[in-house]
């Protein structure tokens, strides 16, 4: 039997390596601190199956000039990281071509539609069903104007059969009466459904993963053995190897480090989002909310209610500016009157960001037993369960059920 690594144990390194262990094979899976402690610990816990489309659409484009001159716009670039980007937007602006774009909806929409089908297999074979709720999120609007800023979002979903309702004013309070009465329109997306506490959910499936056998290693990755064959083993900062006839790649935002140890260089940035954890907000909430003319979310979840969202791109080492978070709960404001923010903390995380929006899995191209999983963005907990199954289908020598020929690592 083969001894398979995985490098990162966030939500997508965790479900892949419970998923292996699953189906018999002998695994490892290294985490530089605690399972689930990056951008898994601080997501919007939000199954977010309608939001798939490409961020370099034209829609973006237009508002991209205003979000950048706004110093407490939802887009924020640290000046001097500006020049280390500059690749990465040039094929961030690739991404937008018509042609291009109605490919990469495609490739996002394959994945969504399989996202139910593989999360209730995988919690239910867990017993974890309970950590999915059953409510969807709604969409906020104040008026037609906005609504129809946000129409090319609807007109994508409506092509791809993604299911939706459109609500007036009092339809919208019966659902969630904490809502301002300045909110005139919302959309409810019933499959946008939120798990109870997502940092609860990576640490189940370790424990699981464990129960099966799996062993966990807590070290940094410094490097790898390599032969003609492949990587031979996973080399730690503290002078440890550990063997590996397969290594699985799935660190986040910190991937591209470790595959540019092995020469294969992936246009992998991360995207900053900030959240404000309130445990005392004075309100219940039943949905999530996201207001996207505001550009912030606000999830009912870990015991309380999180307010998040926001991009800032200044690298995986600058310091938070926790201004973004504070930013965020004055936003969240507007729509709920009566939140409060007694008994809050404030998180940053490294959301790992390809510039076509469409995550990378599947093999290297250049070294024969290394596979990655990484560039999910806003939607590694959303697409958890299926990277799981597709990984390990093809870590195995399994046929998927889809063809991952847009998730090639190559395709830059």
């Amino acid at each position: 039997m083969s001894s398979i690594v995985i490098v990162g144990a966030g939500i997508i390194g965790a479900t892949i390596a419970y998923e292996l262990q699953r189906r018999g094979n002998d695994v490892t899976l290294i985490e530089r601190a605690a399972p689930g402690m990056g951008a898994s610990y601080g997501n919007m816990a939000s199954i977010a199956v309608t939001e798939f489309m490409p961020a370099s659409r034209p829609g973006i484009w237009a508002q991209m000039p205003k979000w950048l001159l706004d110093p407490e716009g939802p887009v924020r670039i640290r000046p001097g990281y500006l020049p280390k980007l500059v690749p990465w937007f040039l094929r961030f602006l690739a991404a937008s071509r018509p042609s291009k774009l109605r490919e990469l909806e495609a490739a996002g929409a394959v994945l969504c539609r399989r996202v139910y089908q593989d999360l209730d297999a995988l919690l239910k074979e867990t017993g974890l069903t309970h950590m999915l709720t059953a409510e969807g999120c709604l969409s906020l609007y104040a008026d037609e104007a906005e609504f129809r800023a946000d129409r090319e979002h609807i007109d994508i979903l409506e092509r791809f059969g993604f299911r939706h309702d459109i609500l007036g004013g009092n339809a919208i309070r019966d659902l969630e009466p904490a809502l301002t009465a300045k909110i005139g329109k919302a959309v409810l997306f019933p499959d946008n459904r939120s798990i109870t506490d997502p940092h609860k959910l990576v640490l189940a499936l370790a424990e699981k993963f464990q129960a099966l056998g799996g062993r966990m290693v807590q070290g940094d990755v410094a490097g790898f053995e390599q032969s003609e064959a492949g990587v031979s083993a996973v080399r730690l900062a503290d002078g440890r190897s550990v063997p590996a006839d397969k290594v699985v790649l799935a660190a986040g935002a910190f991937t591209a480090r470790l595959s540019a140890l092995l020469r294969e260089p992936i246009p992998l940035e991360t995207e900053r989002g900030y959240h404000t954890q309130i445990m005392e907000p004075g309100i219940s909430m039943r949905h999530s909310i996201i207001w996207p003319a505001r550009a912030f979310m606000v999830t009912p979840t870990a015991g309380g209610i999180r307010v998040g969202g926001t991009v800032e791109m200044a690298g995986l080492d600058a310091p938070p500016d926790y201004r973004r978070a504070k930013i965020l709960v004055k936003r969240a404001r507007e729509a709920l009157p009566e939140l409060k923010a007694e008994g809050a903390t404030e998180w940053m995380g490294h959301r790992p960001a390809l510039p076509d929006t469409v995550p990378v899995m599947g093999p290297s191209a250049k070294r024969r037993n290394v596979w990655y999983a990484t560039g999910h963005g806003h939607l590694g907990l959303t697409y958890a369960a299926t990277t799981g199954r597709l990984m390990a289908d093809l870590v195995t020598g399994v046929q998927p059920p889809v063809d991952m020929k847009p998730y090639r690592v190559d395709r830059f």
